[in-house]
């Protein structure tokens, strides 16, 4: 994440929570974004760097017309700055920051068998009362793990399984032998 990303991503959060748009511009700059990633001509646009930024900012004006004040006003801004070609990092920075000022934990429950929904909303709600945060996880399985589960919020990384278990006692021998 760059620095940038979290700047303009902060000014938007603050922008749209004075307001109290926060949930319109979150929809509004989610769907542009998913816009973006689906047609190949408007990225093309945005991420060439040899179309002058206020041609830029003129195209996504006359695209813009009926948004969201603020997210017209902020994605116009983004492309006068130059940093359009971003708005996909300054997008997954903001909604970073809202999960982590609604105290949410999003995370990664990888398990060697895919786990039944019961099964995963236990280790959910462990999860919530051991960080006294609400949980958002999305689950994916690895068979390679052999048993038990790995755990990924952000660099933070709990591994669980035995292939983990195999390769720490492995590391254990050979830094003895």
């Amino acid at each position: 994440m760059a620095v940038a990303h979290r700047v303009y991503a902060e000014a938007l959060l603050q922008a749209a929570g004075e307001r109290g748009r926060l949930a319109e511009v979150r929809e509004e700059l989610a769907d542009f974004v998913a816009a973006v990633r689906e047609s190949d001509e408007l990225r093309s646009l945005l991420r060439n760097p040899q179309i002058e930024a206020h041609v830029k900012r003129d195209a996504l004006a006359a695209a813009l017309g009926d948004a969201e004040e603020l997210v017209r006003n902020f994605l116009l801004l983004v492309a006068e700055k130059g940093r359009i070609a971003e708005i996909e990092e300054i997008q997954a920075e903001f909604e970073r920051l809202i999960a982590q000022e609604a105290r949410v934990l999003e995370l990664e429950l990888t398990t060697a068998v895919e786990l039944s929904d019961q099964e995963a909303a236990q280790v959910v709600h462990q999860i919530e009362q051991a960080s006294g945060r609400r949980v958002e996880a999305t689950r994916r399985v690895d068979p390679d793990l052999i048993g038990g589960l790995v755990i990924q919020a952000g660099s933070q990384r709990l591994d669980a399984s035995v292939r983990g278990r195999l390769d720490q006692l492995r590391q254990e021998l050979t830094a003895r032998s």
